[in-house]
């Protein structure tokens, strides 16, 4: 049974244990996994990354949405962040939860990640989608060097928020407040600071996979990126729809950042599409 959100966080889910650390997370609908990876903005959870998304697909998938270890309402670290322990985390997260198989949907930071697990667990993917994502070489942009360097404050989080979106509609005030909050909660700030410390272009080059790797993937990608994206370049989705040999690539214009809230509809509808194209194949096999 899906949990009752009414009154209490939206942002808190259930709980389970994957490698000794406890692990919030939203478990909804009932089909094929799915399992959606947050990015690493500051103030960050799997809520607040994929709020649009989980309503949309638990009707016809069960959508699994983990809080990184060191974000949102999950444990921080006790040994430092880096892309093993995360790897190894969502391994965990599937190992608890009982299931073999799940196609990946990853934002950004969660690109990366997806794309590594795949790499190491080939066997336990399905398909992939992958969203203005890291996991390929790159010069640091300005835009990603100051939403790793942020520090917190209402102004500052307002200013990541506006090299998060295109749209300045969806950019104000109460947000901002509401993410700046969510950066100060105890903890958070401290496990971010150690993530991505200055110079930050060596965890660009570590959350790289090789292309040798990526290349030989056999699972089909569905890729994403707004063409006016000022945290990670559009030709990283570019090289990556060029090595990943099943790929299809989708640029939305007049779209920063955040595809899955400045064109919700849209990419709900064609992720949908993708990852049920894979469910009929194993209906008819």
């Amino acid at each position: 049974m899906d949990p009752d959100y009414s009154g209490i966080n939206p942002e808190i889910g259930r709980t389970l244990s994957a490698g000794g650390y406890a692990i919030n997370y939203h478990d909804r609908g009932q089909g094929s996994p799915v399992l959606l990876i947050h990015g690493s903005g500051p103030g960050v959870s799997a809520w607040a990354n994929w709020r649009n998304t989980i309503p949309a697909l638990c009707d016809r998938f069960r959508v699994i949405a983990p809080d990184m270890l060191g974000f949102g309402y999950s444990d921080r670290s006790t040994n430092g962040y880096h892309m093993d322990l995360w790897v190894e985390q969502l391994r965990g997260v599937l190992d608890a939860l009982e299931i073999e198989q799940t196609a990946l949907v990853g934002n950004s930071f969660g690109g990366g990640l997806a794309l590594a697990f795949a790499i190491r667990h080939p066997q336990r993917v399905t398909r992939m989608v992958l969203m203005g994502s890291v996991g390929v070489p790159f010069t640091l942009t300005e835009g990603l060097d100051a939403v790793w360097g942020y520090t917190p404050s209402v102004p500052n989080m307002r200013k990541m928020l506006d090299i998060f979106a295109y749209d300045r509609s969806l950019v104000n005030d109460e947000l901002a407040r509401l993410r700046y909050e969510a950066s100060i909660r105890p903890g958070v700030q401290d496990a971010f600071a150690s993530m991505f410390p200055a110079p930050r272009q060596r965890w660009i080059d570590a959350m790289a996979s090789r292309e040798a790797d990526i290349r030989a993937l056999p699972h089909e990608a569905l890729i994403f990126h707004g063409r006016e994206d000022r945290v990670i370049p559009s030709e990283t989705s570019f090289t990556l729809a060029s090595w990943i040999p099943r790929s299809q690539l989708h640029v939305f214009g007049r779209c920063g950042h955040w595809t899955q809230i400045e064109h919700a509809r849209r990419f709900n509808a064609l992720v949908a599409d993708f990852l049920g194209e894979d469910v009929q194949t194993e209906t008819r096999q």
